[in-house]
Parts: C-alpha cells; structure tokens; sequence
C-alpha cells in the first residue's frame, strides 16, 4: 500500500483540495498518454501522479484567491 507523506505532498498547496484535484488531474493526463501510446501500465495512475508530485516533476497551480490565504 502506497502511504506518502502528507506534509511532504502539502509544500506545494494551501489546500487538500487543491492536492486532490492536482493529483486526479495527473492521474488521467498519465492514463490518457498510455492508452494514446497503446501501453499498458502496472502502476496505479495514482500513485504515479503522487510520486511526480513529491519529486516535484509535477507542480500543482492554485489560483490567485488560494494562494494569499
């Protein structure tokens, strides 16, 4: 079972809300690619967005109105 750091995926956010949806985003960009490119993938998508996230290859944009909070 794959169980990140919360604090170390938060760096990046204000919100849990705004990690969810950055990493539900990712996962889809990262399933779309594969089926375009016809592979098949043995990780979860999931857990593939969270790993980009934590090693920063993946950056999650918050709007202005989040990010003065």
């Amino acid at each position: 079972m794959f169980n990140p750091d919360l604090k170390k995926l938060l760096r990046g956010c204000n919100s849990r809300y705004s990690l969810v949806v950055g990493t539900a985003k990712r996962a889809r960009e990262i399933r779309s690619d594969a089926i375009a490119r016809e592979e098949h993938i043995d990780v979860k998508t999931v857990s593939t967005a969270m790993d980009e996230i934590l090693e920063g290859k993946y950056v999650i944009e918050e709007p202005d109105e989040l990010k003065s909070k």
